[in-house]
């Protein structure tokens, strides 16, 4: 009920708003339009870019030469200094420094690569020198001119420990290269090896979990490492590469790098080949054994993150020549090894070589975490001329790296400067978290009729080199007689020393299993692949080995199999 008071002062309202017009419209207070004429305001823009270049100068600058500020740009006496009551009172909620210093710390880290978290880095340039070569098979404009330069940032790699673990664990190491082209972002996801573990995609989250740790003791588990590759024979050539002295390469400048996987050069024709690129590094191949590599691991372990920042910061910077092997369709169909399969390399006796370039790295970052933790590399950034080939751990790749570094850096992980094209980019990607670069302005966001934008000439069609022979097919392959070619390709081409360091090295890791069937079933496939191996092997790690027999036949089948195993036929 209202009272007779409220009642007589609603009346007064209302009849006060009846005689005076008291009521929103465009003459009510707050809300009466500006009729000054526009010359009385005078005119003022605001460049929005202001503030981020003006932080990115002072980024550069010496800490003498700026004043300690809050976030917000506003200078603070002391950063040690806090608000409390007295000196025996509880800390002040007011207190916006210590609120915002905190809240920055607590958030520093972000998500680490589940892959190759433990890495090193540098930039510097690649220059062409043999353009005359390329442009027999590619139209790629990076590689049209004798001694055109494109900036590169290189980031080196252990493939599965943390990123606290020591660099010169005995792992595969990771050469991610990023070219800034004049057509666009051009990443390489090469390794320091010519093969990898696995040629089927759906294996690597399991692959790469066993490689770490244990789900209950959160410990390495030999049982666990060792079971998945003797479960997986078509890994045996990059598993006799790792126990090699290869597997502990002399830091970063030392090793050579390769793209493992297939891809294609093309012309604007249409006209492609196959093609697999090859870094040979200028220092020489240059190794630890087993023993020195667990000294220096123990000792200083970021001694090849050390070793690669001093060389740079005296002067002495590491090259590579670059090298491409390419291979018609027609051969491919003949050649002795399936060219989409990742566990098989070209060797240069099958496959000639031939220099395309050079590369060096000059500069060291200048910040480690904007330019190295924050560089995102990614195969599906890929430039005209260069394609993609039906290799399907390849496929798998061009998702899961661009899916991982918006997990880890966010949908605009393009626009931080170590990733940012130095070619326009116009599409119509808006907002999301952290966009900071204009967001595209006031284009439109949609394909506009009123205000078009230019659409570039199709490089190539596809329809020339995108026919496929098959229905879709729940894929796995086969193990055959062909994966233990290049195991024993290798184990011939080592020296008396170092086939004894391998066997040494496998017999160290394998003997701490204490499965006997996992000792024996990886024993006996080192035996297949040479008596001489296996046996020093089994004897090491006190098993009988088993002869094993693998058919011929293809690596895929264009019908579905299935098997309770972890490949067919085996």
């Amino acid at each position: 009920m209202l009272s007779p008071a409220f009642r007589v002062l609603l009346a007064v309202i209302t009849v006060a708003t009846a005689v005076n017009g008291w009521y929103p419209g465009q003459d009510a207070p707050g809300l009466a339009r500006d009729t000054a004429p526009a010359s009385q305001a005078g005119s003022f823009n605001f460049d929005i870019n202001t503030g981020i270049a003006v932080q990115e100068r002072t980024s550069t600058e010496d800490a003498t030469e700026v004043e300690f500020t809050l976030d917000n740009g506003s200078p603070y006496p002391h950063p040690y200094q806090y608000q409390r009551i007295g000196n025996d009172g509880p800390l002040l909620l007011q207190d916006t420094h210590l609120l915002e210093l905190f809240g920055a710390f607590d958030r520093e880290r972000i998500p680490e690569r589940v892959v190759h978290a433990r890495g090193a880095g540098a930039h510097g340039y690649f220059e062409v020198t043999n353009a005359e070569f390329c442009k027999n098979y590619t139209m790629m404009d990076m590689l049209s001119e004798d001694g055109l330069k494109t900036p590169i940032t290189i980031r080196f790699s252990t493939v599965g420990g943390e990123s606290g673990s020591p660099d010169e664990a005995r792992d595969p190491r990771g050469f991610a290269m990023k070219f800034r082209t004049r057509k666009g972002i051009l990443d390489l996801v090469m390794n320091n090896t010519p093969v990898f573990f696995i040629r089927d995609p759906a294996k690597f989250p399991h692959f790469i979990h066993t490689q770490k740790r244990h789900p209950a003791s959160h410990l390495r588990d030999k049982d666990m490492f060792w079971d998945y590759l003797g479960s997986n024979p078509e890994s045996l050539y990059q598993v006799m590469r790792l126990f090699s002295d290869l597997g502990t390469p002399y830091g970063f400048r030392h090793m050579n790098a390769w793209t493992g996987h297939t891809y294609r050069w093309v012309k604007n024709d249409g006209s492609w080949v196959y093609v697999k690129l090859y870094a040979e590094t200028m220092q020489g191949i240059q190794n630890f054994t087993n023993a020195d590599a667990t000294a220096i691991s123990g000792s200083n372990p970021d001694f090849a993150t050390q070793d690669l920042y001093e060389s740079i910061q005296n002067g002495t910077f590491p090259g590579w020549t670059m090298y491409a092997q390419v291979m018609s369709p027609q051969d491919a169909q003949t050649f002795k090894y399936n060219v989409l399969d990742l566990t098989k390399d070209w060797g240069f006796d099958d496959i000639p070589r031939t220099e395309i370039g050079k590369f060096y790295l000059t500069q060291n970052p200048d910040n480690y975490f904007a330019e190295i933790e924050q560089a995102a590399f990614t195969p599906s950034h890929m430039v005209d001329g260069w394609a993609p080939s039906a290799d399907p751990v390849l496929q798998a790749r061009l998702f899961s790296y661009p899916d991982t570094h918006r997990y880890r850096l966010g949908v605009n992980h393009m626009q931080i400067p170590v990733n940012a094209p130095t070619s326009p980019v116009a599409n119509f990607e808006r907002d999301g978290r952290m966009s900071i670069n204009g967001n595209q302005g006031s284009r439109p966001n949609y394909m506009s009729t009123l205000s078009k934008i230019k659409l570039p000439p199709r490089a190539y069609v596809d329809e020339t080199h995108q026919q496929w022979t098959g229905g879709a097919v729940a894929a796995l392959s086969a193990v055959n007689e062909v994966d233990f070619d290049w195991p024993r390709r290798f184990w011939n081409s080592l020296s008396a020393q170092d086939q004894q360091n391998l066997i040494s090295n496998v017999v160290g890791h394998l003997s701490a299993a204490p499965t006997d069937s996992v000792r024996q079933r990886m024993a006996s496939l080192f035996y297949h692949a040479n008596a001489t191996l296996g046996q020093a092997i089994a004897d090491g790690v006190g098993v009988n080995v088993t002869q094993l027999t693998f058919p011929d036949g293809p690596t895929w089948f264009n019908v579905t199999k299935d098997t309770q195993n972890s490949t067919l036929d085996y």
